[in-house]
């Protein structure tokens, strides 16, 4: 298993529309083969910062997800809504 974590910065009045499109898409991500776990996270100290943490059963899952109709989909929407460029992680415990 993997946990993939991205960190995103929105435009400040842009948060409700990222959150909205988070949970509109919520299912398709968590359906999709190979994720067993996706949540949102908000930042306390930066309104407008939010983590994705998702676990996946391998590194190939994500792969396959990252070339999806399904993540071409929900990134569209997401990434027109940034303010700085997204940073990602894929990490397993130790």
């Amino acid at each position: 298993m993997i946990i993939r974590i991205v960190k995103m910065h929105f435009q400040p009045d842009k948060i409700t529309d990222f959150v909205d499109v988070f949970n509109d898409n919520k299912s398709r991500i968590a359906g999709f083969e190979g994720c067993l776990h996706v949540e949102l996270l908000q930042d306390i100290d930066s309104d407008n910062t939010f983590f994705t943490y998702s676990h996946w059963t391998s590194p190939d899952a994500l792969e396959v997800y990252r070339h999806s109709d399904t993540f071409r989909d929900i990134w569209g929407q997401t990434k027109i809504l940034f303010n700085r460029a997204p940073e990602a992680w894929s990490v397993r415990k130790t």
